[in-house]
């Protein structure tokens, strides 16, 4: 049984693009797909695919390279089912001074660090990646 479903679609991202593979499948969720839109629309992956198996369905990402680096280079769970962070409008992380990205999940949905600033609304840091 998988305890934190984000946190192992996270690892798959980070440990296909280290192995230099062209994308990762997981178990496909609401959530994850749209994390999966939010890197897209940031960049950070070529793109996503909802593929049937059958049962469940699977999610898959293509990732992205540039001279044959991955173009992700640190992805990192923040808040975890043990300790959630939560953080208001004005307390928003600014990761490597505007060149990363934090995901939020808040009351207008999924949502990247930029968009909830102009939005004002906090919630809680789902991940922090550049």
């Amino acid at each position: 049984m998988m305890t934190d479903p984000i946190a192992d679609m996270l690892t798959r991202l980070r440990n296909a693009a280290q192995a230099g593979h062209r994308w990762a499948d997981m178990p496909v969720s609401r959530l994850k797909v749209e994390v999966a839109r939010i890197l897209k629309e940031s960049h950070f992956i070529f793109d996503y695919k909802l593929l049937d198996d059958g049962r469940h369905g699977v999610l898959r990402v293509y990732l992205k390279y540039y001279e044959g680096q991955p173009v992700i280079r640190h992805l990192r769970r923040v808040s975890k089912p043990g300790l959630r962070q939560y953080v208001g409008a004005q307390e928003i992380p600014r990761i490597r001074n505007g060149l990363g990205m934090a995901i939020l999940s808040t009351s207008q949905g999924v949502l990247s660090d930029r968009d909830a600033r102009e939005a004002g609304v906090g919630g809680e840091v789902l991940a922090e990646i550049w």
